[in-house]
């Protein structure tokens, strides 16, 4: 399993993982899903792509996901890591989905449980709508370090002060 720092943990994320796909993922888009949503890849956007995030990913050691890392791979070497050319693995990831999802079983976890902070932190309504639902939250949608630190202490999932003493780390 996989995923960025910028996330916050309330819940176990293993049970979402139902089946024996090869790999799950979570979306990247805002717009609210019907709760019932399709776990397949989303249809790729007008720019020929779709908008899987790379932020938390749990993969089976089965040769569908040893295919998509390789694939994954071969995307990012040919699409090297520059803000020139606005390439990141995220893209890289994507088009690795979208290559590979004829050979290779997918799955989308749940909008409701893995929400990106585009729609969670922006749509009150629906974060109503779905509470008790939420496993993990990503804090994407806003960029700085900072920034990112201030609204999760906003929403109050910053919990690494309350604990510092028990980290190596210390206060950060």
């Amino acid at each position: 399993m996989y995923n960025d720092v910028d996330m916050v943990w309330l819940a176990d994320p293993f049970p979402y993982l139902e089946g024996n796909h090869d790999v799950y993922f979570t979306d990247d888009m805002a717009p609210v899903k019907p709760l019932n949503h399709s776990h397949d890849l989303p249809p790729p956007n007008k720019k020929g792509r779709t908008y899987i995030c790379s932020c938390m990913i749990f993969l089976r050691p089965t040769p569908g996901a040893k295919l998509v890392l390789k694939t994954w791979i071969e995307e990012l070497d040919a699409q090297p890591w520059s803000r020139a050319k606005k390439a990141n693995d995220q893209p890289a990831f994507n088009w690795a989905l979208m290559k590979t999802t004829k050979q290779v079983d997918l799955y989308l976890l749940p909008q409701a449980a893995f929400p990106t902070g585009g729609l969670y932190f922006k749509n009150k309504t629906w974060v109503k709508e779905t509470k008790g639902m939420h496993v993990i939250i990503h804090n994407n949608y806003i960029l700085g370090f900072e920034k990112k630190i201030k609204r999760f202490r906003d929403y109050g999932f910053w919990l690494v002060d309350d604990y510092y003493s028990e980290s190596p780390l210390g206060r950060l």
